[in-house]
């Protein structure tokens, strides 16, 4: 059965998680057109890819028009919550990602949704740890939306794809690590190429509503 081509909005393309998923798409014959909204540009150019340069993204009303027709949005927008208070990291995170994610319910319901939000998140939003908390709350109210799919994704250890250029710096002090945590703990490390592609096929799922771990990642990107 011929797939129908994806047409993906992307955000966090400026990051080492939205880059390398934004990688992933333009190689993939699967996607046809990719929209990237970004505050500062991201640098590549390809036939397929189209930029909105947005600063503020807490009001997406002046480009609403340009998000529609879109099948599949890969939200991989986020913020460390080190030195942020809990207010603050909820409007980065939650209160960002609801604006973002209304707009695009109320021009395209049908779509796949595919969150990133990390491995630890705490769907209960009980739990001690704040950025837990915040995370599962915004998976939760992105899966109340009504969109086709939602499926928030937890990775773990993230190995960057090599030769791009916004991979964490932390990573080059322990990718080693890498090899050695697949083989024990797999189901915590992936590949940034992984992410993607496990994204893009994520689109063909027949599930509607589904927490992505670690081992899903894995076994979905194949």
């Amino acid at each position: 059965m011929q797939h129908s081509l994806i047409k993906a909005i992307i955000t966090g393309s400026t990051g080492m998680v939205g880059e390398g998923v934004l990688h992933e798409c333009l190689n993939n014959i699967n996607v046809s057109e990719v929209l990237v909204i970004n505050r500062k540009p991201c640098g590549i150019h390809h036939p397929k890819l189209k930029e909105i340069i947005h600063s503020n993204f807490y009001d997406f009303s002046k480009i609403k028009k340009e998000l529609d027709g879109y099948n599949a949005a890969f939200l991989c927008l986020g913020v460390t919550s080190v030195g942020k208070k809990e207010e603050e990291y909820t409007k980065l995170t939650h209160t960002l990602t609801m604006h973002l994610a209304e707009t695009l319910a109320s021009v395209n319901k049908d779509m796949t949704v595919c969150y990133v939000s990390g491995t630890g998140t705490d769907s209960t939003e009980k739990g001690k740890t704040m950025w837990a908390r915040i995370k599962g709350k915004t998976e939760n109210d992105l899966m109340n939306l009504p969109f086709t799919k939602v499926f928030p994704f937890r990775p773990g250890f993230i190995k960057p794809t090599k030769g791009l250029k916004n991979a964490h710096k932390f990573y080059k002090f322990v990718n080693w690590l890498y090899p050695l945590g697949r083989l024990i703990y797999p189901k915590a490390f992936c590949t940034l190429s992984e992410v993607g592609k496990a994204m893009i096929n994520a689109v063909y799922q027949k599930e509607d509503r589904k927490i992505i771990e670690g081992k899903d990642i894995i076994e979905l990107s194949k």
